[in-house]
């Protein structure tokens, strides 16, 4: 991460998890403003931030792991791209505030497996339960690189292939952390008074958002079939890891 990125990084984090789950543009759109995040993506000669794709990709992750309650990558994108393409960018805003969300997740069921007692014993040190946030683990895992290999090929030009992969990868982490972390927790992940469920709902919304897994799959479908089976492998490793 450059210093640029990091000093991002360090200047939205906090922020993002004062305002948290329930911010809203009435009240809390200013204090974004204040800092220049909805115009990350606008050029510093047109008076923005002038923040790339990489920076984007720290500050919409940023905004899925603390659930932030404001559509901030809405606003950043909509100063940038419309039509089909704004529809493209914002499913790799999407892609990036899941895995985001998807690490908050994965942390608080660690956290919380380590401190729950049962039969005098941690939750965490049954070995099922090793097993599922093992496997959470490397979805949150898969989630993260699709939306950095996205980043990285929109830094290029053309994205559609790794943003449409992305979203689609991205999409299925969902189902399985979502499901492991509400496993682990029980009945308290579901409470209004936990932050579990705040993630969880908006992972399941963010999933549906901007092409659900039919459309992304019969995306990708149409675009291999359409360069033929001898351009697929080629066409694979040309792109980023």
């Amino acid at each position: 991460m450059s210093d640029t990125r990091r000093m991002l990084a360090e200047m939205a984090d906090p922020l993002f998890a004062d305002l948290g789950p329930g911010a809203s543009e009435d009240c809390d759109l200013s204090r974004l403003e204040e800092l220049g995040l909805p115009l990350l993506l606008v050029s510093e000669d047109e008076g923005g931030f002038g923040g790339d794709w990489l920076d984007a990709l720290t500050v919409f992750r940023l905004a899925g792991y603390h659930a932030l309650g404001i559509d901030l990558p809405a606003l950043i994108v909509a100063r940038v791209a419309e039509g089909e393409r704004r529809h493209e960018l914002m499913a790799f805003a999407r892609t990036a505030q899941i895995a985001g969300a998807l690490d908050a997740a994965l942390a608080l069921s660690v956290g919380y497996v380590n401190e729950r007692q049962q039969f005098d014993r941690a939750l965490g040190k049954f070995q099922a339960v090793q097993q599922s946030l093992a496997s959470f683990a490397c979805e949150a895992a898969a989630a993260n690189c699709a939306a950095m290999g996205a980043a990285q090929a929109l830094g290029r030009g053309s994205a559609q292939f790794e943003i449409a992969a992305a979203k689609l990868r991205a999409n299925r982490a969902v189902e399985i952390g979502t499901t492991v972390a509400h496993q682990v927790h029980g009945a308290i992940g579901f409470t209004q008074e936990y932050a579990l469920h705040q993630l969880t709902r908006r992972l399941w919304q963010w999933r549906s958002e901007y092409g659900n897994d039919a459309f992304w799959s019969r995306r990708l479908g149409k675009a291999v079939i359409a360069r033929g089976a001898d351009s697929f492998w080629p066409d694979l490793t040309a792109r980023t890891d």
